[in-house]
């Protein structure tokens, strides 16, 4: 098969925590499936990982701010990312990557993962400038301290942050 020929015709695995969800995890998503048509977001369930939402809240909200008929589905996995990759018959998988000390983190992890599952790429993309500096940690902390996250975050995951942060 030709590299012409396999274009676009697989689906490509976007994994990531979305603790929360955001515009720059939206714009990666967008531009994913104009290059592949078909994306799977992948939560990998990390208990070692203190999280602000549980896996199931953050399957509920990627949904919420997914285009109705876009090509998209969000699941959770255990495990390696490629080997659930290669159970499900997935891949490529989608990085983003914001700047050199993201890129040489996931380089380090393409490597590995082209060592364990050859059949499974890895594509890295940038973020549009807008999102070059969003990370979720940060948007946690903007939103704890009562700062405005509307520029970064989707108006269902900021409300689900607004609730959490009442309830204390």
């Amino acid at each position: 098969m030709s590299a012409v020929q396999g274009a676009g015709q697989r689906t490509a695995v976007f994994p990531g925590s979305f603790d929360p969800p955001t515009y720059g995890h939206l714009d990666l998503l967008d531009r994913a499936l104009d290059l592949f048509g078909s994306v799977v977001i992948a939560i990998g369930k990390n208990s070692d990982k203190r999280s602000l939402f549980e896996v199931e809240e953050r399957i509920a909200l990627l949904e919420a701010c997914v285009t109705p008929g876009a090509q998209v589905k969000v699941r959770s996995f255990d495990g390696l990312l490629v080997d659930w990759c290669r159970r499900e018959g997935l891949g490529p998988i989608v990085r983003g990557v914001r700047n050199g000390l993201d890129f040489e983190y996931e380089r380090a992890m393409a490597l590995h993962n082209r060592t364990m599952a050859p059949e499974v790429d890895t594509v890295f993309l940038m973020p549009r400038a807008e999102h070059s500096f969003t990370s979720s940690s940060l948007l946690r902390e903007i939103v704890r301290a009562g700062g405005d996250a509307r520029p970064w975050l989707p108006a269902p995951v900021l409300a689900a942050m607004h609730e959490k942060a009442s309830r204390g």
